[in-house]
């Protein structure tokens, strides 16, 4: 019920069709009731004139004629119902089927007749008899209803074709805007080109247009964004570099153990800090406009370079890692962005599976799409961080491993920008582990 008020509050379909609905139903019930009532008192109107007419052609006939319609009040008209009948003179009796009293005027009169209503009308004849033509009210009412019903059939049919049609033509007014409202729903995140605004009404023009302008600084912003990253990552490359030699040279030279144990540490973090650089590349790559993919890259192709890269990490933890087998398939997309997902992929499993584990990469067609599975047996994500572990630099507490965070958040930039879906599940080829999965539409 509240969802309905709710509706009703804010649609302005629903809220414009009801305001046209109640408008041509309330000018529906005025017109047909002004309708009805008027063509019921024509009816009326057109039955006296019915009563004259009779009354002025029983004048022009002879007595006889006369005569004979007198006996018992003969019905003129069995669809109207029509009683004729002679008017003896005051003092005489007369053989009548209506106790029309004599002494009425010439004119219309409505009488009470053994427990019926007429409408009688008295006229005098030319010989000085005077006639008398009755109609029952009842007969003359249903008449009058039926003329009018007929009147009025023609509005009830218009109301509810008019509600079908003003309701039809309020969709497909409003059409664009739903369809405006899907293609900006079904947006990734860095499709920020404008929508088109070929044969749009004057009305919504307006709005898609600050939709636009919204959507160019949007883009600029996040486009300032990536530049202000890539260029503080190259900034930085310099004097990573320099410490990285300088340390290289100090490690030649003699010193205590202790000395060279804090040279390590040392030069591990100069490594970590190298390797964060790298990956804060990759993301503003990634993350930067790129032309569509127009490339048929095989993907077991890219999983041996992946492979080839990566064994020496997998033999330092005395992995197995290697490719399921089965057929190969192909993806549109440029070879160094599937490189890198598939490498962030196989680096992340590696470095969260336990030594002497097992990551699996596999291929396989499923109908129109190409779905690639990255598979392992080490600690997994639960599934109430798997939509967080995507947010850069987001890491899972309790994970012990070291990184920056980023891997994941690369692999759904480049997988957006291509089109692909990522999605994360736990595994299902070991009792524990993570399977990630990228949904491709086939080349």
């Amino acid at each position: 019920m509240d969802g309905c008020k709710e509706r009703l509050k804010h649609s302005i379909y629903v809220r414009l069709a009801l305001a046209l609905s109640v408008a041509i139903i309330s000018m529906a019930l005025v017109a047909g009731a002004f309708s009805f009532y008027s063509a019921f008192e024509e009816a009326h109107e057109l039955q006296d004139d019915l009563l004259s007419q009779v009354a002025a052609f029983v004048q022009n006939q002879p007595a006889a004629a006369l005569s004979l319609m007198e006996l018992n009040g003969k019905r003129d008209d069995d669809d109207s119902d029509l009683v004729i009948q002679l008017l003896a003179p005051r003092g005489k009796a007369a053989k009548r089927s209506l106790p029309i009293p004599d002494h009425l005027k010439d004119g219309k009169h409505t009488l009470k007749l053994r427990g019926d209503t007429y409408r009688v009308l008295i006229r005098t004849l030319r010989d000085g008899q005077r006639i008398a033509v009755a109609q029952e009210t009842e007969v003359r009412d249903d008449i009058a209803q039926d003329s009018a019903f007929l009147t009025v059939l023609p509005l009830l049919i218009l109301a509810p074709t008019l509600l079908l049609v003003v309701t039809y033509l309020l969709r497909k007014m409003l059409r664009p805007v739903a369809q405006l409202a899907a293609e900006v729903d079904a947006r990734n995140e860095q499709a920020l080109h404008p929508l088109q605004t070929v044969n749009l009404s004057s009305e919504i023009q307006p709005f898609v247009n600050a939709i636009n302008r919204l959507l160019g600084r949007v883009g600029e912003a996040m486009e300032s964004q990536r530049r202000f990253v890539a260029d503080a990552a190259h900034e930085l490359r310099s004097p990573l570099t320099a410490l990285s030699l300088q340390a290289e040279r100090l490690n030649a030279a003699e010193m205590s153990d202790e000395a060279r144990q804090r040279l390590a540490t040392l030069r591990q973090g100069i490594e970590r800090g190298r390797k964060l650089l790298e990956q804060l590349l990759s993301l503003a790559r990634a993350q930067s406009a790129m032309p569509a993919p127009a490339q048929a890259v095989s993907v077991r192709g890219v999983y041996r370079h992946v492979l080839e890269d990566l064994l020496p990490l997998a033999e330092a933890k005395s992995l197995d890692i290697g490719m399921v087998d089965g057929p190969d398939a192909k993806v549109l997309a440029h070879e160094m962005d599937l490189f890198t997902l598939v490498r962030n992929l196989a680096d992340n499993a590696i470095r969260y599976t336990p030594d002497g584990g097992r990551v699996d990469l596999s291929v396989r067609q499923a109908g129109r799409q190409v779905i690639l599975e990255v598979e392992d047996n080490g600690v997994g994500i639960p599934a109430a961080e798997r939509e967080r572990v995507l947010d850069p630099f987001y890491r899972v507490l309790g994970s012990g491993q070291t990184g920056s965070g980023l891997g994941l958040s690369i692999v759904q930039a480049i997988a957006q920008r291509l089109g692909a879906r990522l999605e994360l599940s736990d595994a299902t080829q070991f009792p524990k582990g993570l399977k990630v999965r990228l949904i491709f539409e086939s080349a």
